[in-house]
């Protein structure tokens, strides 16, 4: 600064002239043309300054200053940022400048960092989390191995459904074939039943009657007891038996036979048997009844001999004789 300059107090420079008359500082000049001392003031405004035609004109943003030097004001930053001085370094403007500059760019890099660090332990997290609650091994399968493996488990289970749907029919079949073999069972159990009835092997009980031959002046001839069993059988009879007055009881089947024996005696399958002669018989009471009575039949026919048949109907008749199973040497079942 010139030595002839003064502080006035203000930081502004205040160029060394004569003292203004009118007394001590801060009395007014009592000259009638002397300028107002606010306007001498360096913080009232003051309007600049016409160059004249000696000196050259100032160039905009410079501000003249009274020792020679000029500040370029366009050069200043109105953000505060540094600017570039006469010898190209970055000066900063104004005293804060710098410290704001510095703590914003140590703010950037340490919010970048610490943003890092963040996303670094959520991926961490997240992936320790798919560790933990998947197959480490299918977690590290390809994609192309995974796809296999899931088709793989597709086709198994179509495997397993068809097994399942198979055991459900043959279940069904095993059902129905459990049914019809029991039906079957039972009605070969029927037809066996009425066949060892029909053959002497198994005893009956049913309705029925009994037909008993008293002898007259005659015997009861063994042409008489064939015909009452012929028309017996006629009539519906399922099974037969006759006893004798001794007893003696044979089964009548099919192949039974009848012959006359000694005295007046009845041959029944080999067996001997003696009158009277009891026939029963289970079948309907009422029609095998009528069959023996009808005219010029088996009851007129002993009446003529001087004989005498007597019925009784039971509503239980039993068949108990048995005849012992017959061997067929020649006949075999039609397949």
């Amino acid at each position: 600064m010139s030595d002839e300059q003064t502080d006035t107090g203000t930081g502004w420079p205040q160029p060394a002239g004569p003292v203004r008359p009118g007394g001590p500082a801060g009395e007014p000049d009592p000259r009638p043309d002397a300028p107002d001392p606010d306007e001498l003031s360096p913080l009232a405004p003051q309007e600049p300054a016409q160059p004249s035609d000696d000196e050259p004109a100032a160039e905009p943003g410079v501000e003249p200053v009274d020792d020679g030097a000029t500040v370029d004001l366009s050069a200043v930053s109105r953000s505060g940022e540094p600017v570039a001085g006469s010898d190209g370094l970055a000066e900063p403007v104004g005293e804060s400048a710098a410290p704001v500059v510095a703590g914003r760019s140590r703010w950037s890099t340490a919010g970048v960092m610490i943003a890092a660090l963040l996303a670094l332990l959520g991926f961490t997290l997240v992936v320790q989390l798919k560790t933990t609650s998947t197959d480490p091994t299918l977690g590290a399968t390809r994609q192309e191995d995974l796809v296999r493996i899931l088709s793989d488990l597709d086709a198994r289970e179509n495997r397993l459904q068809q097994d399942i749907r198979a055991l459900e029919d043959s279940q069904r079949q095993l059902r129905s074939g459990e049914q019809g073999r029991q039906a079957a069972l039972d009605e070969a159990t029927r037809r066996a039943d009425e066949l060892g009835i029909l053959a002497g092997t198994l005893p009956a009980v049913g309705p029925g009657l009994t037909v008993q031959f008293d002898a007259g002046v005659k015997p009861i001839s063994a042409n008489r007891v064939l015909d009452a069993v012929q028309e017996l059988r006629g009539a519906g009879a399922e099974a037969m038996q006759i006893s004798g007055g001794d007893r003696a009881t044979v089964r009548i089947i099919a192949s039974t036979y009848f012959l006359d024996g000694d005295n007046g005696s009845l041959m029944v399958e080999g067996r001997r048997l003696s009158g009277p002669y009891t026939i029963t018989v289970i079948g309907d009471p009422a029609t095998m009844r009528t069959a023996l009575n009808i005219p010029g039949g088996v009851v007129a026919s002993v009446r003529g001999d001087g004989g005498n048949v007597t019925f009784g109907e039971r509503e239980v008749a039993e068949v108990s004789a048995l005849h012992v199973p017959i061997k067929l040497e020649h006949a075999r079942p039609v397949s």
